[in-house]
């Protein structure tokens, strides 16, 4: 016989057992005649309909699911236990086209069937890492697994003896919104789900966390009953409380530092970022999730610092440094740019990096690396970012095995300058017209150099120049231009002062290691061009002996 076609009915006519057969969406393809003898329900009125339509709404999922006790409505509109294994039958490529099963009300199995059914519950019970409990008011639970001994201590047998005996156990900060909770579901006019959360004191006087799934069942002519699973999360809720306090601590921490934090998921390229960040960077009503990560930093850095600030992180992703920190200039919400810093650590798993977190400084907010007179960098901040040219030049050449680096790519010079005379318009001026000199200073060097390039105030009047990716006769030519363009008289207070600077430079070379190295070959520099009359001396390509003239 074709699996969709109906079973012969004078075969079926006899039986005493209701037949009945769907299609693979439930509606119901045929029944024989004991279906009306067994529900009261017309056999022609059914065809047609779903039989889904005739099971209870509470077993309607479990049906769905196997399940083949269930309550079906019968024609007097009570609702009756009946059993109905329905076996599926399916086409060539294995999909549902029908099933078929007989019907049997549960008053008339055997009892050798309600066991099974009975132990086949039990045996799923036991699988579930939780309380399967019922409960009816006035009652209290009207059944409770076996797991209750295990999580909580108590027997089901003292548990169910006393109908309040949940309510005793809960812990009494808990209570008063746990009973409201009860009390709501117990006088519902209408079934529905609910969770609760609250803490039960065990028998041994340990308190669990327990998370309670339940459901509220409304049915006429009963009172209202619960079912429910609760479930022991006490670790999982310890471990949120510690990372509550955690987070409490880390936040208090921040806001003591006064910097911007963020959190960077290298696997989905999404940048969890503070507010304080946001307000670093005057952007306060931007969102604090960024789906495009490096997207989202590329468009607030400077474009003449994005490839140090790359460089700088990649580095420390192929896990050549143990962390990183750049300073770069990055746009402001304002328009304006604004010296920061970015510094962090990577998270790595099976030797690849998935996860950066650090912080932002706002440089102009520290004194030690920001120079609050000349608005310019300081000494911390220009030793990083000739500790970066450094480094960046040795991995230069050490990828390509010393030669020298073609176009000068990998060479940068720096620049100590000390003015001439300083002293004198401090000892006629004041000390307020040698500050507004050294802000004029400042200003031309700012015109000096070119976007990317580092100016920065080490000390009274003394400045620094960091010129990357320079040519040595390019930075030579650079520093003759400052020169010069210091020299030009100054108008300060309605004085014209003349002071003009001894420039000391030294391009990068084999023989110079370190920052300090730098710095006293530029200073030894400085000192010679001051009996210079061009004011500008080079110290020698090979980092020894003595300067020569600019």
């Amino acid at each position: 016989m074709p699996a969709h076609a109906t079973p012969p009915g004078h075969l079926l006519q006899l039986l005493p057992e209701a037949v009945v057969q769907t299609d693979a969406l439930w509606e119901i393809t045929y029944l024989n005649p004991a279906w009306a003898r067994l529900t009261g329900h017309a056999v022609a009125a059914a065809l047609g309909q779903s039989l889904l339509d005739f099971v209870h709404a509470d077993d309607v999922g479990t049906l769905r699911a196997g399940m083949p006790v269930f309550r079906l409505r019968f024609a007097d509109a009570d609702y009756r236990w009946v059993r109905l294994q329905l076996h599926p039958e399916t086409d060539a490529a294995g999909r549902v086209i029908s099933r078929q099963g007989v019907l049997i009300e549960v008053t008339e199995v055997t009892e050798q069937i309600l066991v099974e059914v009975r132990q086949r519950f039990l045996r799923l019970l036991e699988t579930i890492d939780g309380v399967v409990w019922e409960a009816e008011h006035g009652i209290g639970n009207t059944f409770l697994s076996p797991q209750v001994e295990r999580l909580f201590g108590y027997s089901v047998e003292e548990w169910r003896a006393d109908p309040g005996f949940w309510r005793a156990h809960v812990h009494p900060d808990d209570l008063p919104e746990a009973l409201a909770i009860d009390d709501a579901a117990y006088n519902a006019t209408h079934s529905y789900a609910y969770e609760m959360s609250y803490r039960l004191i065990a028998k041994s006087g340990k308190v669990v966390w327990v998370r309670d799934l339940c459901r509220a069942v409304v049915e006429p002519g009963r009172p209202n009953r619960m079912i429910g699973l609760m479930i022991d999360v006490t670790r999982q809720k310890q471990t949120e409380l510690e990372l509550l306090r955690s987070d409490d601590r880390y936040a208090l921490a921040t806001r003591g530092s006064n910097d911007g934090i963020w959190d960077w998921d290298l696997r989905t390229d999404v940048l969890h970022v503070s507010e304080r960040f946001h307000a670093i960077l005057g952007l306060e009503e931007a969102p604090h999730v960024h789906d495009g990560g490096w997207r989202f930093l590329q468009q607030r850095i400077d474009p003449d610092d994005r490839a140090r600030v790359q460089a700088a992180y990649r580095r420390h992703l192929a896990a050549e440094t143990p962390n990183f920190s750049v300073d770069f200039r990055a746009f402001h919400g304002s328009g304006r740019l604004v010296w920061v810093n970015w510094r962090g650590v990577a998270q790595f798993e099976g030797g690849a990096a998935v996860r950066m977190a650090g912080s932002l400084s706002d440089l102009a907010e520290r004194g030690s690396s920001y120079d609050t007179l000349t608005d310019l960098p300081g000494r911390p901040l220009f030793r990083e970012r000739l500790a970066h040219a450094i480094a960046a030049c040795r991995h230069k050449a050490a990828a390509e095995d010393g030669a020298p680096a073609p176009g000068g790519a990998q060479t940068f010079a720096v620049l100590l300058l000390d003015l001439n005379r300083f002293k004198a318009v401090n000892d006629t001026l004041g000390h307020h017209a040698g500050d507004q000199l050294l802000q004029q200073v400042a200003r031309r060097l700012e015109t000096c150099v070119r976007t990317g390039d580092l100016v920065a105030r080490m000390s009274g009047d003394e400045f620094n120049v960091l010129l990357e990716a320079i040519e040595p006769a390019e930075a030579l030519q650079r520093a003759r231009e400052i020169a010069a363009v210091l020299g030009v008289p100054y108008d300060i207070g309605g004085h014209s002062v003349t002071s003009g600077a001894s420039i000391g430079l030294v391009t990068s070379v084999p023989g110079l290691a370190t920052v300090d190295d730098y710095l006293r070959a530029a200073d030894a520099a400085m000192y010679e061009a001051k009996s210079r009359a061009s004011g500008v001396c080079v110290f020698p390509a090979g980092g020894s002996g003595g300067t020569r003239p600019g």
